[in-house]
């Protein structure tokens, strides 16, 4: 096996020694005596007899000088693992030194398999990652699915039960899904239990782990330091809020309210019935109307005041009045129209590119903190960090809407800060948008369907001392049909070319009124954005729903990597992906039964100002909207959310009144059709 790619069946039942044997291959890790730890120490020829004579294949570790732990076993095995701790990420980023750190993959190889079952095996995963995603002899490796090696963070706990049993007892060809129910976090009776199916979405909360992979908000400041990395973390997460608050909108429930007070009862409860099975315990539920209260966990190196919750967003609200921000050489240097928004992102988040993190602080993570602790602030009942602590989970929570909407809101105060677009920032002289629409298969124009589909996922590689062979879980999701965009262009010039940016916003607001475009702009989700080639006279743009820029196919968010994996040529090329992308399943928001109203908006705007010169000829670069392309600059010079991303210029009041010849809107209807597509039957 290439030495590369062994690395990968380190992330195979991560609970289970290394020495067993990895992968459905059944691989094994002939490992040196002294890389045993102290349970095993003295048992190699036993271990090698046991498990070598099975093994399909055995992987040699060279024995080099145990590498420095200090600082990495810090963390107890039996611990969950939380990026928003500070001893968590110091953990963290003494890991990702030391892999980053190996000369070669043999060296990598080795120092892994010392450190595997000596490491909290989160942090491990989270480290080995990193590192993979970010080596040049490694960074075209394709990670395996998180969900893949710890299922239980994204899996109702009551199915692991039946799936030991599947695994154990019941025949390979007898072997049947474990449904995993919709509702299994809460009952009808919780409003905000109308959305679970997207908070709780398994594809939406591995985006946001993968993304936290590839923007690490610590570590080795080469990793960090990507291309408007602080620019990408309020757009991605601004329109993350936008989409909730569609989903919010399609299920009659009024726009998320922001969390900034911390001072008082949080109304919201949320009981997430997951276990870790690393560390023993299940996530801590939250009961309604909990208040948050200084942290003071010395066990977590966590000392919180309120007041320093208050002191940091009143220095950041200082340094946007006043358009400076202070860096840790005391100098007032200007938040400037561009990149402004991408020092304020580093700021707020905080991550180690923060122009000065004593005086700024550590708010959006601490925030994290704050309400992961709320139900054991002083840690009298050995409680564990809650879901709002983890990036893997606390999507699921409907806090981490609320206090992203109030991260957002400080965004929004900066962007309104700058100067609105004018007509000439907005107009393609000569472009004119004449129509745009949607056909989807089997329905009326400017008709987009939403429904149920049932999938499954294979557990096997997360189930720790169980036999192997296909365990399933299936679960229910949203899905849409594929639909077709056609764009009608008349260009009165010489052949020239455009960007197409496409987005979509609810018609009307909470209310049933319409909108008033201050507020309409914040709810426009990007569905899409390509170049195009514009002749002289008119034009006809054909694109694919699934072609869109913003999602990653659902195959490639919960896939195996090694099921149905290409042998070589074009088809291992196309197999290969980045990772990091919206789930194509959650492009559109799910509407509504009688049809939900919306206005889809195209616009054409000049290629000239919007072009990034670089090439990309090899590189993934599927879900660049929300991740960017991996090594190379973002692909669009504009500010991210063009042109829904500023105030409103004077007089501008309505949608339409904002549009200049290269936009169009239309309208269109979300319609969910409330029936479920099981999976075909597996033989």
């Amino acid at each position: 096996m290439d030495k590369r790619k062994s690395l990968l069946l380190l992330f195979d039942r991560p609970k289970e020694p290394l020495f067993v044997n990895k992968g459905d291959e059944q691989a094994h890790f002939a490992l040196p005596d002294s890389y045993l730890t102290d349970r095993y120490k003295g048992q190699g020829p036993t271990i090698t007899n046991r498990f070598g004579d099975m093994a399909s294949e055995k992987i040699p570790v060279k024995e080099l000088p145990p590498p420095n732990l200090e600082g990495i076993t810090d963390l107890e095995r039996d611990e969950n693992f939380s990026l928003f701790l500070p001893k968590h990420r110091r953990c963290a980023t003494r890991l990702i030194n030391l892999l980053l750190g190996c000369k070669d993959v043999d060296e990598l190889l080795s120092c892994c398999a010392y450190l595997r079952d000596r490491t909290n095996p989160y942090l491990f995963n989270y480290g080995l990652s990193v590192a993979i995603l970010h080596r040049p002899d490694t960074k075209n490796l394709d990670l395996p699915s998180y969900i893949h090696t710890f299922p239980d963070k994204f899996c109702d706990s009551k199915i692991f039960g039946r799936a030991r049993e599947e695994a154990r007892i019941v025949p390979e060809g007898a072997k049947t899904p474990i449904e995993m129910p919709m509702d299994y976090t809460a009952s009808d009776l919780e409003e905000e239990h109308r959305i679970a199916y997207f908070r709780e979405d398994l594809g939406l909360n591995l985006h946001h782990w993968h993304w936290h992979l590839v923007y690490p908000f610590n570590g080795p400041r080469e990793i960090v330091a990507k291309n408007r990395r602080g620019e990408l973390f309020y757009y991605m997460h601004q329109q993350l809020i936008a989409r909730y608050n569609f989903e919010r909108l399609c299920n009659k429930l009024k726009r998320t309210t922001r969390l900034n007070n911390w001072r008082v009862p949080i109304p919201e409860a949320y009981f997430p019935k997951l276990d870790s099975l690393v560390a023993s315990r299940t996530w801590a539920a939250r009961p309604a109307n909990l208040t948050p209260q200084d942290v003071n966990r010395p066990v977590n190196e966590v000392l919180l005041d309120l007041d320093d919750m208050d002191r940091w967003r009143d220095r950041i609200y200082e340094a946007i009045q006043s358009g400076t921000y202070i860096n840790d050489q005391g100098q007032r240097l200007p938040l400037t129209e561009f990149e402004g928004i991408d020092v304020l992102g580093n700021i707020i988040e905080a991550s180690i590119l923060t122009p000065n993190s004593s005086y700024y602080g550590d708010f959006h993570n601490m925030g994290h903190v704050l309400f992961s602790y709320v139900h054991d602030p002083d840690h009298r009942h050995l409680e564990q960090v809650g879901v709002m602590g983890d990036p893997a989970v606390d999507a699921r929570d409907p806090i981490f809407y609320r206090w992203h909407a109030y991260i957002d809101d400080i965004f929004q105060d900066f962007k309104g800060s700058l100067p609105r677009y004018s007509e000439d920032k907005l107009n393609y002289p000569g472009i004119t948008v004449t129509k745009i629409e949607v056909q989807t298969p089997n329905a009326p124009k400017n008709v987009l369907n939403t429904f149920w589909q049932q999938s499954d996922l294979n557990l096997t590689r997360g189930m720790d001392f169980q036999p192997r062979g296909a365990v399933f879980v299936r679960f229910t999701h949203l899905q849409n049909a594929n639909f077709t965009y056609t764009i009608t262009v008349n260009n009165n010039g010489n052949n020239r070319m455009g960007t197409c940016r496409i987005f979509m916003a609810p018609k009307f607001d909470e209310r049933g009124n319409p909108w008033l475009f201050r507020d309409q702009r914040l709810m426009f989700i990007e569905m899409d954005r390509f170049s195009v080639n514009l002749k002289q006279g008119q034009n006809t743009i054909t694109r694919n729903s699934t072609e869109s820029s913003l999602t990653i196919p659902f195959e490639r968010t919960f896939r195996d990597v090694d099921t149905n994996r290409p042998t070589g040529g074009d088809a291992l090329d196309r197999f290969n992906f980045c990772g990091c992308g919206w789930p194509q399943h959650l492009l559109l928001p799910k509407g509504s039964v009688d049809g939900f109203q919306c206005q889809l908006f195209a616009m054409i705007s000049n290629y000239a100002d919007d072009r990034v010169e670089q090439n990309i000829e090899g590189i993934c670069n599927d879900g660049d909207t929300f991740c960017g392309i991996k090594d190379r600059l973002y692909p669009d010079r504009r500010s991210m959310g063009y042109p829904f991303d500023r105030a409103p210029r004077p007089g501008v009041d309505t949608l339409q009144q904002f549009l200049t010849p290269n936009m169009r809107v239309q309208d269109v209807v979300l319609q969910f059709n409330n029936r479920t597509i099981r999976p075909k039957t597996r033989n």
